[in-house]
């Protein structure tokens, strides 16, 4: 199998997971920081203060990227370095950005870069957050900097990261910062960040800037766990919530009414919603993002506000406890061709977690490897099926902050020694590279 010389081949990271370096240079906390330092909340409550120290090791890390061969790098930017506060912009902040681009576009590693990785600013969060509609005007102030500063060296944007994180797992489920479990304000949440993103695209064209930009969403198919209507349901509705609910308002102007009518009890009346906001998220974009980790296996649950829940499965699961079936990824292309767009995709994050072990300064990932393989594989056949995958980037060129999780789970390509912020390639980095190299599987 085959990959054209067009198609890209990258890695991928987000500011908080691998920065470090929390109060230098003038950087002010995100709810990230205020959240992991919160009992209870985070593994152990480790937090990204120091992370990966990538901060400080930029250099040697863009190293590690050219010794790979990547095409192209996709990172995030850290919002409180840009605007520490409300309306103050950062010159130091920024300067950081643009050195780190600067040494990528030096070594010929293009960058797809990511404006919200859910770093939203502390201050941000102390005046209302997303669920403020005037967060929407907030970001744009950031974005607007950041276009105007970086674009000359920057060769994708993507405005937000998986809104469903940002909305759902972190305002209606708890499980992310800033840590809520009110669905009413997981919703606004939603719609506003779904807004911003909106109002970015249609400042970029007013700018005249001509970088590709988009947007990307994680997807999850759904299946349901038996045969009966009820769990067939139980599969539509986890399809509502998790997916439909976000490509149906950029693609189609309008949230699905099947899943507003399950939310609308605790909603009252959506009155967030204002006139035009649906022509504004539509505004067209030049691609879609894709993240992609596993399926989701689903059965009915009365007690469930959207009356369903995981069941079990007795497919193989990476550290994470996820499901491991490349072929959903291609069941979920497929429905975002019939039904949604014929922009190009990228899968902008796939990757696994496993406990790697060093063993006499190697770390032999051969779990890591076959889901790579496997994934590359499903999207190989996607590209001979004509479903337009333009590129695939790993998660993650390195052991990072896994969020809720700490530093309990390692998805690196590249091994990080958090004492010593040693790097070690792992297997997995090599059979990557021979892969970029080739081309082929």
């Amino acid at each position: 199998m085959k990959f054209d010389k067009s198609f890209i081949f990258g890695v991928a990271t987000a500011a908080y997971q691998i920065e470090g370096a929390f109060n230098e240079d003038g950087r002010t906390a995100s709810i990230w920081d205020t959240f992991s330092k919160t009992e209870g909340k985070v593994y152990n409550m480790e937090n990204g203060d120091i992370a990966c120290d990538h901060y400080h090791r930029y250099k040697e890390d863009v190293k590690i990227i050219k010794e790979l061969g990547a095409d192209c790098y996709r990172l995030s930017i850290s919002w409180p370095r840009i605007f520490p506060e409300h309306g103050r912009y950062n010159p130091s902040g920024m300067a950081f950005y643009k050195e780190l681009l600067t040494e990528l576009k030096q070594n010929g590693i293009k960058t797809a870069v990511t404006l919200y990785h859910w770093d939203l600013p502390q201050w941000a969060q102390s005046i209302g957050g997303w669920e403020a509609r005037e967060s929407a005007d907030w970001f744009l102030s950031f974005a607007r900097q950041c276009f105007t500063e970086l674009d000359d060296l920057v060769d994708m944007w993507i405005t937000h990261n998986e809104p469903w994180c940002a909305a759902i797992l972190s305002n209606a489920m708890g499980v992310h910062a800033p840590g809520k479990k009110n669905i009413a304000a997981a919703l606004k949440v939603g719609h506003h960040i779904l807004l911003s993103h909106g109002m970015a695209v249609r400042l970029y064209r007013e700018l005249h800037l001509k970088k590709p930009i988009g947007i990307t969403l994680n997807l999850t198919p759904a299946y349901a766990a038996g045969n009966s209507f009820a769990d067939i349901l139980a599969a539509s509705n986890h399809d509502g919530t998790s997916n439909r609910w976000f490509l149906e308002p950029l693609f189609k102007g309008s949230y699905p009414f099947d899943i507003a009518n399950l939310y609308a009890a605790r909603v009252g009346n959506f009155d967030f919603i204002k006139e035009g906001d649906f022509d504004v998220i539509t505004e067209k974009c030049d691609f879609l993002g894709i993240n992609y980790y596993t399926r989701s296996l689903v059965e009915f649950d009365p007690m469930s506000l959207t009356l369903t829940s995981g069941a079990c499965s007795s497919s193989p699961k990476t550290d994470m406890g996820w499901d491991i079936t490349p072929e959903s990824l291609i069941d979920m292309v497929k429905i975002v061709r019939e039904r949604y767009t014929s922009l190009p995709v990228y899968i902008t994050e796939n990757g696994s977690a496993w406990p790697d072990i060093p063993e006499d300064g190697c770390i032999h990932d051969k779990n890591r490897i076959d889901y790579l393989d496997s994934h590359l594989k499903a999207v190989a056949k996607m590209n001979e099926m004509g479903l337009n995958i333009a590129g695939y980037f790993c998660w993650s060129l390195m052991d990072n902050f896994e969020w809720s999780f700490g530093y309990s789970k390692r998805f690196g390509i590249v091994y990080v020694d958090y004492e010593t912020q040693a790097r070690i390639k792992k297997d997995s980095f090599y059979r990557y590279r021979q892969i970029i190299q080739e081309r082929k599987l």
